[in-house]
C-alpha cells in the first residue's frame, strides 16, 4: 500500500483564492475515474477549476464535463431546497412548493411506515441510475433504510456493465478485468513493475470520450504515444479506430460471431499459451471444438468484414506480449451479449493475458467494501423475495438486483406489490428505460414517489411528489475509487470546497433517513465520514497496518493498493488461500459450469439479433437501417448536463451519424432534422453525415431532453420527441435475462421539420 506523492496539502491559499484539491465523481455525473481537480474559491464562490498535475492517473487532464463545473454548480436550473406537491398534481410544474428538510423527512417516514404496515416493506422500490455516485448507495438505501430487497436498475436486460460483470463472475469467479493502465502505482507508468501493452484490442468501446467504469480514457493516448498499437472493433470511425493498425467495421449485433472466429484462429494456428491453458483453464478441448464451428470465412459473411482482416487481427493480438483487451458497452447491449463476453474472457485467458503486467488486471477477494453497498447487509436473507428471482435467477442472484423487465411486469399489475418509489441518480424516462412512456404510466401508479437529484428532470416532473436536492462533489466530503473498487487499484479524496443552498449529499440523506427509520442501524453515525470509515474504508490497511480513513485521504490525497500480479498463483483470489480462481473448478472455465447450472449452454454460441437483415428480412424491408444507440459524447454523462451553457455550445443537439451513401439514398443532408422510426416508436434527431460510419448502419446519441422547454406534462421537456429508447422493444433479452438490443435495432429514417422554437433555443445557449 502507498499514499499519493503530492507536494501540496489538500487545501492552501493562493492570493485571494482558497485552493482545494479534489477528485471528480458525481454529481455532476461521470464514471468513477476521479479526474484530479483544483477548485479555486474566492469569497465562498467557486470561480474556476483546473486539472491537478500531481494526480497520478489523470495528470492534470480533465474532461470538458469537469471544466464546466462552475456553470453546473451555479446553474439557475439547480434546485437548492426540498420541494413537495400533491399526488394529483404530478406533471404540473407550477404545483411544487418549497418545504424544510424536516418536513420532507417527515413525509418520507410517514409513507414508509404506512406502506410497510399495509403492504410490507418490500412494497418500496429503490430505483437507481448508472455511474453516478448515488448508484453505489442504492442497495444500501433499499436494504438498510427501507428494509426492502427491491433495488431496480430500469434498463431492459440490465444492459449496462451487468452482462460483463456476470459473465466474468461465471467464467473467472472474479470482478471485471480491466486493461492495466498503471493506476495502481503512485508513479504511474514509471513504476518498474508495469509493462506497456504491445497491443490493445478495443472492442465496442470509445474510452477517450466515455472514461468508462473507472478507466481513464486518456491513458489510451499515453500508451499510443509510447508505441502501443490498436486493433479496434467498431462500426464507427472513432479516434481510436482512426489510429488502429486494424479496424474491423463490424455489423452491429454480430460481435459474438467475430469473437468465436478470433478464438478459432488463435487455437487452430497454435497461437495460444499452452502453459497457462494447461495449468489454469478448464474445458479447453470442448471450447476449442465449439469455436471451430465459426470459421473466419463464416464470421466475415455474418459481420460484413474481410476474412483476411479477422485472421490478421487475431494473430496480431495473440502474438503480442503483453496484450490487453478492452470490451465495452456493445458487448452488453444485445441478447447474445453474454456469449460475446465469454469470448472476450476466453481470448484473455488462452493468450495468458490475465492479471499480468500490461494485460488485463483483476480485483482480489476483498475490495474494501467499495462496491455496490452490500458488504454490511447480508442480502441473502431477502434475495428470495426480489422481483424476478424465479423467472431470471441467474441475473437476480448474480447481480443482487431485481430484474428490470419483470419489475415493469409487476408495476403494471392491478395488485402490484409496489406502492412507493425512491429515485436516486435515476432519470429513468430520459435515459435507461426502453419504451419510456410505458414506464411512466406504470410508475405513476405508485402512491408516493421521492426523487433525489440536482435539477428538475422529466422523470421527477412526471411521477414524483417530493424532490430532495443533492449537492455536487464540490460541496461534499467523499472518496472515489476506480471501477467502484472492483479492481482495487486507487482511491482518491473528494474534499468539500463550497456550500450552495440547502442541498445535501447522497450519504447525508441516506444517513438522516436511516436514523429516523432504523435508528438501531444508523444513529451511531453522526457524520458521513464516520459512516464511510466504518462501513467502506475499514477493510483497507494503511502502510503501517491500521484501517484506512477519510482523514488519511485528506492528509495524503490518494491511496494506492499494493497491487500484486498473477494472484491466481498465490492464493489471493480464493477465500481458502489456495492457488487458482474462485470458480467451481478452481480454474478459468472455458466450459462454464455456472452457465450450464443456470440453464444456458456452457460454451459460447452466436445468435442473430432479434431483428436484422438476416433474421427478419421482411421487417428489414420496412426498417432497413441498423441502429446502434448510446453513442458517447465529450460533453454529457447520460441524461445529465443538458442545462449547462458551455456544454450545449459544444454539443447543442442530439445527433445521429449516417454514411454519405445512405444519406444520398434517402435524400438527406448534413444538419437535416430526421425521424428515426420502427414499430415501437420514433424520435427526432439532427443528422451528422460521417464518412467513417458503416454503410447501412446508424449511430445515435442517447439521454436527450431539453431543460429550456416546457416542464409540465405532456411535454416533460419534450423528452419523448427526442428519446431514442422509444424504439427499443420490451423484454427482448437473452436466455438468462441479460442484454437487450439497444445497439442492434432496425429502423427507417426520413426528414423531419425543425422544432418551431429552434431559433430561440440557439439564442438561449449560443448567444
Amino acid at each position: 500500500m502507498a499514499f499519493g506523492t503530492f507536494t501540496t496539502p489538500i487545501t492552501w491559499q493562493e492570493g485571494e483564492y482558497t485552493v482545494t484539491r479534489t477528485n471528480s465523481w458525481s454529481p455532476p455525473g461521470d464514471h468513477p475515474t476521479g479526474a484530479g481537480m483544483l477548485l479555486y474559491v474566492k469569497d465562498g464562490i467557486l470561480e474556476k477549476v483546473e486539472g491537478d498535475p500531481e494526480q497520478s492517473i489523470t495528470k492534470g487532464a480533465m474532461p470538458i464535463r469537469m471544466l464546466s463545473l462552475p456553470e453546473y454548480v451555479y446553474s439557475p436550473y439547480r434546485i437548492l431546497h426540498p420541494m413537495k406537491r400533491a399526488r394529483d398534481k404530478r406533471g404540473d410544474d407550477s404545483a411544487w412548493e418549497q418545504v424544510s428538510w424536516d418536513e420532507a423527512y417527515d413525509l418520507i417516514v410517514e409513507n414508509v411506515r404506512r406502506c410497510t404496515e399495509q403492504y410490507g416493506s418490500n412494497s418500496i422500490a429503490t430505483f437507481v441510475g448508472t455511474g453516478r455516485e448515488a448508484g453505489n448507495w442504492g442497495p444500501t438505501m433499499s436494504c438498510r433504510v427501507f428494509n426492502s430487497p427491491n433495488i431496480v436498475y430500469m434498463q431492459s436486460g440490465w444492459s449496462c456493465y451487468g452482462p460483463r460483470m456476470a459473465c466474468t463472475s461465471y467464467v473467472l469467479g472474479a470482478p471485471y478485468p480491466e486493461l492495466d493502465y498503471a493506476s495502481q502505482y503512485p508513479t504511474s507508468y514509471d513504476d518498474p513493475r508495469w509493462q506497456r501493452p504491445e497491443v490493445i484490442l478495443i472492442w465496442g468501446k470509445e474510452p477517450l470520450k466515455s472514461n468508462p467504469d473507472g478507466f481513464w480514457g486518456h491513458s489510451i493516448v499515453d500508451m499510443y504515444a509510447m508505441g502501443t498499437k490498436f486493433i479496434v472493433v467498431d462500426p464507427r470511425l472513432t479516434w481510436e479506430a482512426a489510429r488502429a493498425e486494424i479496424w474491423l467495421q463490424v455489423r452491429p449485433g454480430t460481435d459474438a460471431a467475430l469473437g468465436m472466429a478470433f478464438c478459432n484462429v488463435i487455437i487452430s494456428e497454435d497461437l495460444y499459451d499452452h502453459d497457462f491453458v494447461e495449468k489454469w483453464c478448464f474445458g479447453f478441448d470442448q471450447f476449442a471444438e465449439r469455436v471451430q464451428t465459426m470459421s473466419p470465412a463464416e464470421a466475415a459473411e455474418i459481420c460484413e468484414v474481410p476474412e483476411e482482416k479477422i485472421i490478421e487481427a487475431a494473430r496480431m493480438y495473440a502474438k503480442a506480449k503483453p496484450a490487453a483487451l478492452q470490451w465495452g458497452l456493445a458487448v452488453d447491449q444485445k441478447p447474445n451479449g453474454i456469449q460475446m463476453g465469454f469470448c472476450c474472457l476466453a481470448m484473455m485467458a488462452i493468450t495468458g493475458n490475465i492479471d499480468n503486467p500490461g494485460g488485463n488486471i483483476m480485483g482480489a477477494i476483498d475490495i474494501g467494501g467499495l462496491g455496490s453497498g452490500y458488504t454490511d447487509l447480508d442480502p441473502q436473507s431477502k434475495i428470495n423475495e426480489m422481483i424476478g428471482v424465479d423467472e431470471y435467477p441467474a441475473m437476480v442472484r448474480t447481480q443482487q438486483f431485481t430484474h428490470p423487465d419483470t419489475v415493469l411486469d409487476e408495476l403494471e399489475k392491478e395488485d402490484s406489490i409496489f406502492h412507493m418509489g425512491f429515485f436516486t441518480s435515476a432519470n429513468a424516462i430520459a435515459n435507461p428505460c426502453n419504451l419510456p412512456k410505458r414506464w411512466e404510466k406504470a410508475l405513476d401508479k405508485l402512491e408516493f414517489n421521492v426523487v433525489m437529484d440536482i435539477v428538475m428532470t422529466p422523470t421527477a416532473e412526471a411521477v414524483c411528489d417530493l424532490f430532495l436536492p443533492v449537492n455536487t462533489y464540490a460541496e461534499r466530503d467523499m472518496y472515489v475509487a476506480t471501477h467502484y473498487g472492483a479492481c482495487g487499484t486507487w482511491i482518491g479524496a473528494i474534499k468539500k470546497a463550497i456550500t450552495v443552498g440547502e442541498a445535501k449529499s447522497d450519504i447525508t440523506i441516506m444517513r438522516e433517513l436511516g436514523t429516523r427509520l432504523r435508528p438501531e442501524l444508523w444513529e451511531r453515525y453522526k457524520t458521513d465520514i464516520e459512516y464511510i470509515d466504518d462501513q467502506k474504508l475499514c477493510t483497507l490497511k494503511t502502510p503501517d497496518g491500521r484501517p484506512l480513513t477519510m482523514q488519511d485521504l485528506f492528509d495524503h490525497g490518494s491511496y494506492h493498493v499494493d497491487y500484486e500480479y498473477r494472484k491466481y498463483e498465490k492464493g489471493l483470489l480464493r477465500p481458502d488461500g489456495q492457488p487458482g480462481f474462485m470458480t467451481p473448478t478452481g480454474r478459468i472455465e472455458l466450459y462454464s459450469t455456472m452457465l450450464e447450472a443456470w440453464g444456458d449452454e456452457p460454451l459460447p454460441y452466436y445468435e442473430e439479433p432479434p431483428t436484422s437483415p438476416r433474421s427478419t428480412p421482411e421487417y428489414a424491408e420496412e426498417y432497413p437501417m441498423v441502429l446502434s444507440t448510446g453513442a458517447r459524447t465529450w460533453s454529457y454523462f447520460h441524461s445529465e448536463q443538458r442545462h449547462v451553457p458551455l456544454l450545449r455550445e459544444v454539443e447543442p443537439w442530439p445527433l445521429v451519424d449516417i454514411n454519405p451513401k445512405d444519406a444520398d439514398r434517402y435524400g438527406l443532408h448534413d444538419g437535416d432534422w430526421v425521424w428515426l422510426e420502427n414499430d415501437n416508436g420514433r424520435c427526432k434527431m439532427k443528422l451528422s453525415v460521417q464518412p467513417g460510419q458503416k454503410e447501412g448502419a446508424l449511430a445515435s446519441q442517447h439521454g436527450w431532453w431539453y431543460p429550456e422547454r416546457d416542464a409540465s406534462s405532456p411535454s416533460l421537456f419534450d423528452v419523448y420527441e427526442v428519446n431514442v429508447n422509444n424504439l427499443v422493444p420490451y423484454k427482448t433479452i437473452g436466455k438468462l435475462g441479460w442484454g437487450a438490443p439497444f445497439k442492434c435495432l432496425m429502423c427507417k429514417i426520413y426528414k423531419a421539420e425543425p422544432s418551431a422554437d429552434i431559433d430561440r433555443i440557439e439564442e438561449v445557449y449560443h448567444g
